[in-house]
This record gives structure tokens, sequence and C-alpha cells, in this order.
């Protein structure tokens, strides 16, 4: 959203927020897609739905790493080729111990070419072939036992064959039935019906300008211990050459007051007051702005009592000024409360625009975005002549 200026000839008495003047009076209602295709473009640590935006590089022994926390690395894999996996380690595993069910009756004399004689005592009754020892394999191993084939006593090695093979796939089985129902039972899915407002908005809140984001929660289940947070990260160059940091900074939110463990049985508006202890006092032009604003909240889900955490993030295009959420909540005839989540995402201009902090807030490195992206074209070259000096 541009900025309008104000007239020459109206008259200002006190400073006030960009943005109050900037919406059609005919339109008050705005939709959430705005600058959406602008804002993507842009760079955030977080996705609108809470997926991380960084990318690590040059990390050492990646796949060490991995493997050496297998739990993990199997839940946090996409389906596709956990899927993959779980095909493939069956199925190599039939063809492993079929193998070694072959060699087994190789060694003793078993199979078909040999021409064993009629009074031959075999290890396995009926395995004569690859084919019919891959098959004992699969049936070891699914607990099929058509009783085609079975074991005999005359091998003791084929006994503790049948052992391992047991133990091995019975292992193997727990861990990956294991890490299928621990993936389908995170909260991350539970945390896909919580829903954060595209926009953040400020406006008068009880006198006092504030923040304000809107969550919804779209199922019946209930969320217990509901806690909102807040992070407003700055990038920021502390002196000349060195590596750009993002500063974090805490931002508190609360709904009226009950400023722990909201009920959020209908969609709730969370309030942060922009006061002198706001890391956003002073902000009042989007355009020189360079920030973003991280919001979690974290709860507890009722039937499966697993910790859950959505999180969103909005960038300076993304916080409306003097706007401020319709109300969606409203009784039926019937004595319910119906929350109609259509106009979740709108907003409504404010009759009273929020008044702005003459304090300018203090960044520990007092840097612009001008100079944020002269550093960032000049990082390479300084980069290369510190490898020069060093060679």
């Amino acid at each position: 959203m541009s900025a309008t200026p104000p007239s020459s000839h109206s008259p200002a008495p006190q400073k006030v927020c960009h943005s109050q003047t900037q919406t059609d009076i005919l339109k008050p209602l705005l939709g959430g897609a705005g600058h959406w295709s602008q804002v993507a473009r842009r760079r955030r640590v977080l996705t609108k739905d809470g997926r991380s935006n960084v990318r690590i590089e040059h990390v050492s022994g990646r796949g060490a790493l991995y493997l050496r926390d297998p739990w993990t690395t199997f839940v946090d894999m996409q389906w596709r080729y956990k899927l993959v996996l779980f095909s493939a380690t069956f199925v190599g595993t039939w063809f492993t111990f079929g193998m070694l069910w072959y060699l087994l009756a190789l060694v003793h004399g078993d199979l078909l070419e040999f021409d064993p004689p009629a009074n031959h005592s075999v290890c396995v009754m009926q395995m004569q072939t690859l084919t019919a020892a891959f098959l004992f394999s699969l049936e070891t191993q699914t607990t099929i036992g058509y009783g085609y084939r079975c074991i005999t006593e005359e091998c003791p090695s084929a006994i503790v064959l049948l052992i391992i093979q047991l133990l091995i796939t019975t292992a193997m089985e727990i861990f990956i039935t294991g890490t299928f129902l621990a993936k389908v039972a995170r909260p991350k899915k539970r945390g896909g019906t919580i829903r954060f407002s595209q926009h953040a908005v400020i406006a008068n809140h009880d006198g006092r300008p504030s923040l304000m984001i809107r969550v919804a929660n779209m199922r019946k289940s209930l969320l217990l211990g509901c806690q909102v947070t807040g992070k407003l990260l700055q990038p920021c160059v502390p002196k000349e050459g060195e590596t750009v940091r993002l500063d974090q900074k805490n931002v508190t939110f609360s709904v009226d007051t009950a400023s722990e463990s909201p009920f959020l049985i209908l969609p709730l508006t969370f309030y942060h007051f922009i006061d002198e202890q706001s890391p956003l006092r002073g902000w009042t032009d989007p355009d020189p702005a360079d920030f973003e604003l991280l919001v979690m909240m974290s709860s507890t889900v009722e039937p499966t009592s697993a910790t859950c955490q959505v999180r969103t993030s909005y960038l300076p295009d993304e916080i409306l000024w003097g706007y401020e959420f319709p109300p969606i909540v409203s009784l039926s005839p019937m004595g319910k409360y119906v929350a109609d989540l259509a106009y979740f995402d709108k907003v409504v201009k404010t009759k009273t625009p929020p008044l702005c902090n003459q304090t300018p807030p203090k960044c520990p490195s007092n840097q612009t975005l001008k100079s944020l992206m002269l550093h960032e074209q000049h990082q390479p070259n300084n980069m290369q002549k510190n490898i020069n000096s060093s060679i």
C-alpha cells in the first residue's frame, strides 16, 4: 500500500500514523490478498504458513549427522520417500534372507541340480530353487505359513537363521510402524486448523495504539494453555565489514485482561500495546522499514495432549495502520454463537487514527535498508579480498 501525503491546507495538530486516509471510503472492507505477489518476493525468515525459509549450506558430514538420529530423520522424511523406503526395506529383507536360505540349501545339497536321493533329509522341505527360497523367506517374515514349505530338525544352522531373521525383521517392522504412527499423529496437522489473519493492524485499543492480530481455531476440539508470543527480527550490521545478523526483540501479546492462557473457543484478537517498552515504537512509515514480526502460538491439543505450535510472520507491508478487524461473531436465533470466517481476513478503517510515539526506536546498529543492501552487494568482494590475503 502506498502512503498518501496529507493536504497542505489540512490542520495537523498531532503526528498520526500513515495509511489512515489511503483507502476509498466507499470500500471500507479490504481483502486479505493485497500485495501478496510483491510481499512474497521479499526476504523473510518464516513463510506465512510458518515454514522455515532459511537454507543451511556447507555442513560437513550432514549425512552422518542425520544417520546418528534415525528416528527424527525418518519422521521428518516426506511421505513419498518414506513409502519408497518402506517398500524397498521389506523387499530387500525378503530377498536378502531368501539368498541366505538358498545358500543354506546349496551347502546342504538340497537343490535340484544335485539330484538328492530319495532318503535325503533336507533343511527346508520343498525349497529346491531360488524362487522357492524367496517365497519361504517372505512366508517366514510375514508369518503366512501356507504349510507347503517348512523347516526340519536336520539342520541346526537353519534354526539359527530362522531366529535371526525373525529378530531382525521384527525390530525393523516395529521401527517403521512407529515412524509411520509418529508422523500421522504429529500435532503439525492439528496446527493446520489454526488460522492467523493475513494482515496485522494497528489501531487504538483502550486509548493506546496497539498492534492486533486475529487467531481462530477451526475445529471444535479445544486448545489448552494457549500462549501467543512474538519476535521482532531486524537485520543489522554492527560495524563495516562484519557479518549481517538478525537482532531479536520480544513482542508481548495479550487478550484484554486474559494475558495468560486465553480460551480459544471463538476467534480472538491479540493485542500488543505500542508504548515506551515496545520494539515498534517510533515506526511511522513502512517504506524504509526493514523488519519481520514472527508470531507463535503454543498450546496443548485436547484429544491427544500433544504440544502444538503454529507460526506466521508479518512484513511491514502486511501491517496496516489505521485499520481494525470487524466483528465476525454473532448470535443465532437458536442461541448459538456463530463465527463467520468469511470476514476473518477483512479489515475496516478506524474512525480515530492511532497516535504515534515520537521517540524513535533504538536499533543497535541504526542500519537502514539502503546501507544493508549496499553491504550485501560489497560483501562478496570483501570475502574475495580476505581469501586472496590468506593465500
